[in-house]
């Protein structure tokens, strides 16, 4: 796999801004859609000038813990949507995944940051949102979930 993916696309909102290590890098998501059975799902992802950064760019600065950068993911980005998530058989209705998997497993940071996300979304909470103030409550959501990251 080369080193930097090539951005999936221009972002359907306006990219955000996160920092990392004193760079500061782009977010961006794709139009997000939605399943016949309710899932939404996108497509988000960070870049520099030279493409999609690797997770290892979002680590701590003492280096990436040993579990896979998605474990804390998961449920920070839960809590940061927390309310807006469908509980469902007492879980919650969110799934993510990077777009390219780990070369290595035991490597999980060294892998582009563009995640594939899926939440289906308490239906209440949804009809009271507007369709892009849902989207950028998802991308504001992931801004702060990705910048914990680098957090020891």
């Amino acid at each position: 796999m080369p080193d930097r993916l090539p951005p999936p696309g221009p972002s359907f909102l306006r990219e955000q801004s996160i920092e990392a290590h004193g760079q500061t890098l782009r977010l961006g998501m794709s139009k997000p859609t939605t399943t016949d059975d309710g899932w939404w799902l996108a497509i988000v992802w960070v870049t520099d000038d030279e493409g999609v950064v690797s997770f290892v760019d979002l680590a701590p600065v003492g280096g990436p813990r040993p579990e896979p950068p998605l474990v804390r993911l998961g449920p920070s980005l839960a809590g940061a949507l927390s309310g807006l998530i469908l509980e469902d058989a007492g879980r919650l209705s969110i799934r993510i995944a990077t777009v390219v998997p780990a070369d290595d497993a035991t490597r999980p940071w060294r892998v582009p940051a563009a995640i594939r996300a899926a939440f289906r979304w308490e239906p209440m909470r949804a009809a009271a949102m507007r369709p892009n103030e849902l989207n950028e409550t998802v991308l504001a959501a992931f801004r702060r979930t990705l910048e914990g990251l680098g957090r020891p």
